[in-house]
Protein backbone atom coordinates (compact mmCIF):
# COMPACT_ATOMS: atom_id res chain seq x y z
CA UNK A 1 0.00 0.00 0.00
CA UNK A 2 2.86 2.37 0.86
CA UNK A 3 4.48 1.58 -2.47
CA UNK A 4 1.27 2.50 -4.31
CA UNK A 5 1.00 5.84 -2.47
CA UNK A 6 4.61 6.64 -3.35
CA UNK A 7 4.01 5.97 -7.05
CA UNK A 8 0.88 8.15 -7.10
CA UNK A 9 2.69 11.00 -5.29
CA UNK A 10 5.64 10.87 -7.71
CA UNK A 11 3.32 10.90 -10.72
CA UNK A 12 1.43 13.92 -9.34
CA UNK A 13 4.71 15.79 -8.80
CA UNK A 14 5.74 15.18 -12.42
CA UNK A 15 2.32 16.33 -13.61
CA UNK A 16 2.45 19.59 -11.61
CA UNK A 17 6.03 20.30 -12.72
CA UNK A 18 5.06 19.78 -16.34
CA UNK A 19 2.21 22.26 -16.03
CA UNK A 20 4.45 25.02 -14.65
CA UNK A 21 6.34 27.25 -17.11
CA UNK A 22 9.30 29.58 -16.71
CA UNK A 23 8.00 33.15 -16.01
CA UNK A 24 10.80 34.65 -18.08
CA UNK A 25 9.94 32.49 -21.08
CA UNK A 26 6.31 33.43 -20.70
CA UNK A 27 7.09 37.16 -20.52
CA UNK A 28 9.39 36.90 -23.52
CA UNK A 29 6.72 35.20 -25.57
CA UNK A 30 4.14 37.75 -24.50
CA UNK A 31 6.49 40.66 -25.38
CA UNK A 32 7.17 39.15 -28.80
CA UNK A 33 3.45 38.74 -29.39
CA UNK A 34 2.82 42.39 -28.46
CA UNK A 35 5.41 43.57 -30.99
CA UNK A 36 4.17 41.34 -33.79
CA UNK A 37 1.63 42.17 -36.48
CA UNK A 38 0.14 39.72 -38.94
CA UNK A 39 -1.85 40.59 -42.03
CA UNK A 40 -4.03 38.45 -44.24
CA UNK A 41 -3.48 38.54 -47.97
CA UNK A 42 -6.24 41.11 -48.45
CA UNK A 43 -4.97 43.29 -45.61
CA UNK A 44 -1.45 43.13 -47.02
CA UNK A 45 -2.69 44.22 -50.45
CA UNK A 46 -4.85 47.06 -49.11
CA UNK A 47 -2.04 48.39 -46.90
CA UNK A 48 0.23 48.87 -49.94
CA UNK A 49 3.24 47.44 -48.14
CA UNK A 50 6.64 48.22 -49.67
CA UNK A 51 10.06 47.27 -48.32
CA UNK A 52 13.40 49.03 -48.21
CA UNK A 53 16.71 49.08 -46.39
CA UNK A 54 18.18 51.42 -43.80
CA UNK A 55 20.31 53.87 -45.79
CA UNK A 56 23.39 55.92 -44.96
CA UNK A 57 22.62 59.52 -45.98
CA UNK A 58 24.01 62.99 -45.45
CA UNK A 59 21.49 64.72 -43.20
CA UNK A 60 22.25 68.14 -41.79
CA UNK A 61 21.08 69.43 -38.45
CA UNK A 62 19.60 72.89 -38.79
CA UNK A 63 19.38 76.05 -36.71
CA UNK A 64 16.06 77.94 -37.10
CA UNK A 65 16.47 81.73 -37.25
CA UNK A 66 14.51 84.78 -38.38
CA UNK A 67 15.62 87.67 -40.53
CA UNK A 68 14.79 89.91 -43.46
CA UNK A 69 15.92 90.73 -46.97
CA UNK A 70 18.26 93.71 -47.12
CA UNK A 71 20.50 95.51 -49.61
CA UNK A 72 24.17 96.37 -49.14
CA UNK A 73 24.90 100.11 -48.74
CA UNK A 74 26.41 100.34 -52.22
CA UNK A 75 23.12 99.17 -53.72
CA UNK A 76 20.97 101.75 -51.94
CA UNK A 77 21.49 105.29 -53.24
CA UNK A 78 20.14 108.60 -51.95
CA UNK A 79 20.07 111.16 -54.75
CA UNK A 80 20.61 114.82 -53.89
CA UNK A 81 21.47 118.02 -55.77
CA UNK A 82 25.09 119.16 -55.64
CA UNK A 83 23.85 122.74 -55.83
CA UNK A 84 20.47 124.17 -54.92
CA UNK A 85 17.84 125.08 -57.48
CA UNK A 86 14.21 124.91 -58.54
CA UNK A 87 12.86 121.66 -59.97
CA UNK A 88 12.00 122.27 -63.60
CA UNK A 89 11.16 118.75 -64.83
CA UNK A 90 11.06 115.23 -63.37
CA UNK A 91 9.95 111.72 -64.38
CA UNK A 92 10.13 110.23 -60.90
CA UNK A 93 7.44 107.94 -59.55
CA UNK A 94 7.74 105.49 -56.69
CA UNK A 95 8.21 101.94 -57.92
CA UNK A 96 9.47 102.84 -61.40
CA UNK A 97 12.64 101.25 -62.73
CA UNK A 98 15.43 103.55 -63.89
CA UNK A 99 18.72 102.86 -65.65
CA UNK A 100 22.15 104.12 -64.75
CA UNK A 101 22.75 107.51 -66.44
CA UNK A 102 19.04 108.18 -67.04
CA UNK A 103 17.92 111.78 -66.37
CA UNK A 104 15.77 111.93 -63.24
CA UNK A 105 15.37 115.66 -62.59
CA UNK A 106 16.34 118.98 -64.14
CA UNK A 107 17.10 121.87 -61.79
CA UNK A 108 17.24 125.56 -62.71
CA UNK A 109 19.36 128.20 -61.00
CA UNK A 110 20.87 131.48 -62.32
CA UNK A 111 24.03 130.65 -60.38
CA UNK A 112 24.72 127.94 -62.94
CA UNK A 113 25.10 130.69 -65.56
CA UNK A 114 27.64 132.52 -63.40
CA UNK A 115 29.78 129.39 -63.02
CA UNK A 116 29.91 128.92 -66.77
CA UNK A 117 30.78 132.59 -67.32
CA UNK A 118 33.51 132.38 -64.70
CA UNK A 119 34.88 129.35 -66.50
CA UNK A 120 35.06 131.20 -69.85
CA UNK A 121 36.66 134.30 -68.31
CA UNK A 122 39.20 132.23 -66.44
CA UNK A 123 40.06 130.19 -69.50
CA UNK A 124 40.79 133.38 -71.52
CA UNK A 125 43.01 134.75 -68.75
CA UNK A 126 44.72 131.38 -68.41
CA UNK A 127 45.60 131.25 -72.10
CA UNK A 128 47.11 134.74 -71.94
CA UNK A 129 48.96 133.95 -68.69
CA UNK A 130 50.34 130.75 -70.17
CA UNK A 131 51.70 132.58 -73.20
CA UNK A 132 53.25 135.30 -71.02
CA UNK A 133 54.78 132.68 -68.74
CA UNK A 134 56.45 130.92 -71.66
CA UNK A 135 57.69 134.23 -73.09
CA UNK A 136 59.18 135.39 -69.80
CA UNK A 137 60.75 131.96 -69.32
CA UNK A 138 62.58 132.30 -72.67
CA UNK A 139 63.69 135.85 -71.86
CA UNK A 140 64.99 134.72 -68.51
CA UNK A 141 67.13 132.09 -70.19
CA UNK A 142 68.75 134.82 -72.33
CA UNK A 143 69.09 137.06 -69.25
CA UNK A 144 66.84 139.65 -70.91
CA UNK A 145 64.05 139.59 -68.29
CA UNK A 146 64.56 139.83 -64.56
CA UNK A 147 63.90 136.86 -62.28
CA UNK A 148 61.38 138.93 -60.35
CA UNK A 149 59.20 139.44 -63.42
CA UNK A 150 59.36 135.71 -64.20
CA UNK A 151 58.32 134.84 -60.65
CA UNK A 152 55.30 137.19 -60.81
CA UNK A 153 54.17 135.77 -64.15
CA UNK A 154 54.68 132.21 -62.91
CA UNK A 155 52.62 132.83 -59.78
CA UNK A 156 49.75 134.37 -61.74
CA UNK A 157 49.80 131.50 -64.23
CA UNK A 158 49.64 128.81 -61.56
CA UNK A 159 46.90 130.70 -59.70
CA UNK A 160 44.71 130.94 -62.80
CA UNK A 161 45.42 127.29 -63.55
CA UNK A 162 44.20 126.27 -60.06
CA UNK A 163 41.00 128.28 -60.51
CA UNK A 164 40.53 126.67 -63.91
CA UNK A 165 40.80 123.17 -62.41
CA UNK A 166 38.29 124.10 -59.71
CA UNK A 167 35.77 125.44 -62.23
CA UNK A 168 36.21 122.33 -64.36
CA UNK A 169 35.34 120.22 -61.33
CA UNK A 170 32.24 122.32 -60.65
CA UNK A 171 31.06 121.87 -64.22
CA UNK A 172 31.67 118.14 -63.94
CA UNK A 173 29.62 117.94 -60.73
CA UNK A 174 26.78 119.82 -62.40
CA UNK A 175 26.97 117.57 -65.44
CA UNK A 176 27.87 120.40 -67.82
CA UNK A 177 30.28 119.65 -70.67
CA UNK A 178 33.11 122.24 -70.76
CA UNK A 179 33.34 121.92 -74.56
CA UNK A 180 29.69 122.96 -74.86
CA UNK A 181 30.38 126.05 -72.76
CA UNK A 182 33.48 126.91 -74.83
CA UNK A 183 31.33 126.70 -77.96
CA UNK A 184 29.12 129.43 -76.54
CA UNK A 185 26.21 127.36 -75.14
CA UNK A 186 25.40 128.53 -71.62
CA UNK A 187 22.35 127.17 -69.79
CA UNK A 188 20.59 127.81 -66.53
CA UNK A 189 19.46 124.20 -65.99
CA UNK A 190 21.37 121.06 -65.08
CA UNK A 191 20.33 117.43 -65.20
CA UNK A 192 20.59 114.98 -62.31
CA UNK A 193 21.07 111.42 -63.56
CA UNK A 194 20.67 108.06 -61.85
CA UNK A 195 23.99 106.74 -60.45
CA UNK A 196 22.78 103.10 -60.56
CA UNK A 197 20.12 100.96 -62.20
CA UNK A 198 17.29 100.02 -59.88
CA UNK A 199 13.88 100.91 -58.55
CA UNK A 200 12.76 104.27 -57.14
CA UNK A 201 11.61 103.68 -53.58
CA UNK A 202 11.16 107.28 -52.39
CA UNK A 203 10.44 110.63 -54.08
CA UNK A 204 10.64 113.93 -52.19
CA UNK A 205 10.22 116.59 -54.88
CA UNK A 206 7.71 118.14 -57.23
CA UNK A 207 7.97 120.64 -60.10
CA UNK A 208 8.66 124.16 -58.83
CA UNK A 209 10.04 123.06 -55.49
CA UNK A 210 13.37 124.51 -54.39
CA UNK A 211 15.86 121.87 -53.29
CA UNK A 212 18.96 122.52 -51.22
CA UNK A 213 22.14 120.46 -51.62
CA UNK A 214 21.35 118.48 -48.45
CA UNK A 215 17.75 117.70 -49.47
CA UNK A 216 16.69 114.19 -50.52
CA UNK A 217 15.47 114.13 -54.10
CA UNK A 218 14.83 110.40 -54.36
CA UNK A 219 16.04 107.01 -53.22
CA UNK A 220 16.97 104.18 -55.61
CA UNK A 221 17.57 100.54 -54.67
CA UNK A 222 19.24 97.89 -56.81
CA UNK A 223 17.36 94.70 -55.91
CA UNK A 224 19.55 92.41 -58.02
CA UNK A 225 21.97 92.01 -55.12
CA UNK A 226 19.72 91.53 -52.11
CA UNK A 227 21.07 89.56 -49.19
CA UNK A 228 19.54 87.88 -46.16
CA UNK A 229 20.21 89.59 -42.84
CA UNK A 230 19.68 86.94 -40.16
CA UNK A 231 19.36 87.33 -36.39
CA UNK A 232 21.10 84.57 -34.40
CA UNK A 233 20.92 84.32 -30.61
CA UNK A 234 24.17 84.61 -28.69
CA UNK A 235 23.92 81.03 -27.38
CA UNK A 236 23.76 79.64 -30.94
CA UNK A 237 26.29 81.80 -32.77
CA UNK A 238 29.14 79.34 -32.13
CA UNK A 239 27.37 76.87 -34.43
CA UNK A 240 27.38 79.25 -37.41
CA UNK A 241 30.32 79.27 -39.83
CA UNK A 242 31.01 81.07 -43.10
CA UNK A 243 30.09 78.94 -46.11
CA UNK A 244 27.20 77.07 -44.43
CA UNK A 245 24.09 76.57 -46.53
CA UNK A 246 20.75 78.16 -45.65
CA UNK A 247 17.20 77.36 -46.66
CA UNK A 248 14.63 80.09 -46.17
CA UNK A 249 11.02 81.04 -46.86
CA UNK A 250 9.55 84.49 -47.27
CA UNK A 251 6.42 85.28 -45.28
CA UNK A 252 4.46 85.64 -48.51
CA UNK A 253 5.86 82.44 -50.06
CA UNK A 254 4.89 79.61 -47.71
CA UNK A 255 5.56 76.80 -50.19
CA UNK A 256 8.64 78.11 -52.04
CA UNK A 257 12.05 77.26 -50.62
CA UNK A 258 15.00 79.52 -51.45
CA UNK A 259 18.67 78.98 -50.63
CA UNK A 260 21.55 81.17 -49.51
CA UNK A 261 25.09 80.87 -48.12
CA UNK A 262 26.54 82.39 -44.95
CA UNK A 263 28.96 85.11 -46.10
CA UNK A 264 29.78 87.26 -43.06
CA UNK A 265 29.24 86.97 -39.31
CA UNK A 266 29.19 90.17 -37.26
CA UNK A 267 31.73 90.34 -34.44
CA UNK A 268 29.51 92.34 -32.14
CA UNK A 269 26.70 91.18 -29.87
CA UNK A 270 23.79 93.63 -29.82
CA UNK A 271 21.93 94.78 -26.73
CA UNK A 272 19.25 92.12 -27.19
CA UNK A 273 22.02 89.44 -27.11
CA UNK A 274 21.81 88.58 -30.79
CA UNK A 275 24.35 88.59 -33.62
CA UNK A 276 23.72 89.62 -37.23
CA UNK A 277 24.65 87.11 -39.93
CA UNK A 278 24.97 88.25 -43.55
CA UNK A 279 24.08 85.67 -46.24
CA UNK A 280 24.21 85.87 -50.03
CA UNK A 281 21.30 84.48 -52.05
CA UNK A 282 22.28 81.56 -54.27
CA UNK A 283 19.84 82.75 -56.93
CA UNK A 284 19.23 86.47 -57.24
CA UNK A 285 15.75 87.78 -58.01
CA UNK A 286 15.34 91.48 -58.77
CA UNK A 287 11.62 91.28 -58.06
CA UNK A 288 12.17 90.60 -54.36
CA UNK A 289 11.53 93.50 -52.00
CA UNK A 290 13.91 94.76 -49.32
CA UNK A 291 12.78 94.44 -45.68
CA UNK A 292 10.67 91.36 -46.42
CA UNK A 293 10.62 89.09 -43.36
CA UNK A 294 11.83 85.52 -43.71
CA UNK A 295 12.22 82.28 -41.77
CA UNK A 296 15.51 80.49 -42.31
CA UNK A 297 17.26 77.26 -41.36
CA UNK A 298 21.05 77.27 -41.22
CA UNK A 299 22.56 73.84 -41.91
CA UNK A 300 25.09 73.78 -39.08
CA UNK A 301 26.33 70.17 -39.45
CA UNK A 302 26.52 67.66 -42.28
CA UNK A 303 26.87 64.03 -41.14
CA UNK A 304 26.44 60.62 -42.75
CA UNK A 305 23.93 58.74 -40.62
CA UNK A 306 21.36 55.92 -40.67
CA UNK A 307 18.15 57.15 -42.23
CA UNK A 308 14.77 55.97 -43.48
CA UNK A 309 11.96 57.63 -45.43
CA UNK A 310 9.71 59.71 -43.16
CA UNK A 311 6.78 57.41 -43.92
CA UNK A 312 8.64 54.39 -42.51
CA UNK A 313 8.66 55.80 -38.96
CA UNK A 314 5.37 55.82 -37.05
CA UNK A 315 4.46 57.00 -33.56
CA UNK A 316 2.49 55.33 -30.81
CA UNK A 317 2.22 56.29 -27.13
CA UNK A 318 5.06 58.82 -27.36
CA UNK A 319 7.35 56.22 -28.93
CA UNK A 320 8.54 55.74 -32.49
CA UNK A 321 8.57 52.42 -34.34
CA UNK A 322 9.60 50.88 -37.61
CA UNK A 323 8.38 47.51 -38.89
CA UNK A 324 10.55 44.79 -40.34
CA UNK A 325 9.56 41.63 -42.17
CA UNK A 326 9.77 38.56 -39.93
CA UNK A 327 12.24 35.82 -40.73
CA UNK A 328 10.42 33.19 -42.79
CA UNK A 329 12.09 30.47 -40.68
CA UNK A 330 10.69 31.76 -37.38
CA UNK A 331 8.82 28.68 -36.14
CA UNK A 332 6.79 30.71 -33.60
CA UNK A 333 4.61 32.28 -36.29
CA UNK A 334 5.12 30.04 -39.28
CA UNK A 335 2.01 27.93 -38.75
CA UNK A 336 -0.36 30.40 -37.11
CA UNK A 337 -3.88 30.26 -38.48
CA UNK A 338 -4.68 33.10 -40.90
CA UNK A 339 -1.07 34.21 -41.38
CA UNK A 340 0.38 33.98 -44.86
CA UNK A 341 4.07 33.49 -45.41
CA UNK A 342 5.79 36.87 -45.65
CA UNK A 343 2.86 38.77 -44.10
CA UNK A 344 4.15 38.82 -40.53
CA UNK A 345 6.03 41.85 -39.16
CA UNK A 346 7.90 42.88 -36.04
CA UNK A 347 7.74 46.38 -34.55
CA UNK A 348 11.14 47.82 -33.56
CA UNK A 349 11.35 50.87 -31.31
CA UNK A 350 13.74 53.57 -32.61
CA UNK A 351 14.73 57.13 -31.77
CA UNK A 352 14.19 59.89 -34.32
CA UNK A 353 16.81 62.44 -35.28
CA UNK A 354 16.90 65.23 -37.86
CA UNK A 355 14.55 65.17 -40.86
CA UNK A 356 15.55 66.48 -44.28
CA UNK A 357 14.36 66.05 -47.87
CA UNK A 358 11.87 63.28 -47.01
CA UNK A 359 14.29 61.26 -44.87
CA UNK A 360 14.71 61.06 -41.10
CA UNK A 361 17.75 60.10 -39.07
CA UNK A 362 17.08 56.96 -36.97
CA UNK A 363 18.92 55.59 -33.94
CA UNK A 364 18.50 51.81 -34.05
CA UNK A 365 18.69 49.35 -31.13
CA UNK A 366 21.86 47.36 -30.53
CA UNK A 367 22.14 44.30 -32.70
CA UNK A 368 19.85 45.57 -35.44
CA UNK A 369 20.85 43.89 -38.72
CA UNK A 370 20.92 46.85 -41.14
CA UNK A 371 22.34 44.72 -43.95
CA UNK A 372 19.54 42.16 -44.07
CA UNK A 373 16.50 43.66 -42.32
CA UNK A 374 13.64 44.38 -44.73
CA UNK A 375 12.04 47.57 -43.42
CA UNK A 376 8.47 48.58 -44.26
CA UNK A 377 8.85 51.96 -45.97
CA UNK A 378 5.23 52.19 -47.14
CA UNK A 379 2.19 50.99 -45.22
CA UNK A 380 3.67 51.34 -41.72
CA UNK A 381 0.63 53.36 -40.56
CA UNK A 382 -1.63 50.41 -41.31
CA UNK A 383 0.64 48.11 -39.28
CA UNK A 384 0.80 50.40 -36.24
CA UNK A 385 -3.00 50.71 -36.31
CA UNK A 386 -3.37 46.92 -36.44
CA UNK A 387 -0.88 46.50 -33.59
CA UNK A 388 -2.66 49.06 -31.38
CA UNK A 389 -6.06 47.49 -32.07
CA UNK A 390 -4.72 44.06 -31.19
CA UNK A 391 -3.34 45.37 -27.90
CA UNK A 392 -6.70 46.97 -27.04
CA UNK A 393 -8.51 43.71 -27.78
CA UNK A 394 -6.01 41.79 -25.64
CA UNK A 395 -6.51 44.17 -22.71
CA UNK A 396 -10.26 43.85 -23.15
CA UNK A 397 -10.05 40.07 -22.52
Amino acid sequence: MKKLIYIITFAYTLFVSGCKSDPEDKNEAHHEEENSVELTANQYKNAGIAFGKVEMRNISSTLPVNGLLDVPPQNLVTVAAMMGGFVKTTILLQGMRVKKGEVLVTIQNPDFIQIQQDYLNNKSKLLFAEQEYKRQEELAKDNVASQKTLQQVTAEYHSLKAVHEGLLEKLSILGINPSTVENGTIKSTVSIVSPISGYVTAVNINIGKYVNPQDLICEIVDTEHLHAELTVFEKDIYKVKEGQKIKFQLVNEEKKIRTATVYLINRKISEDRTVRVHAHLDKEDRYLLPNTYLKAFIEVTDNTTSALPDEAIVASADKHFIFIKKDDHDHDHQHKEGAAEGFSFTAVEVKKGVSQNGYTEVFLPDGFDTDHAEVVVKGAYALISKMNNSEEEGHGH
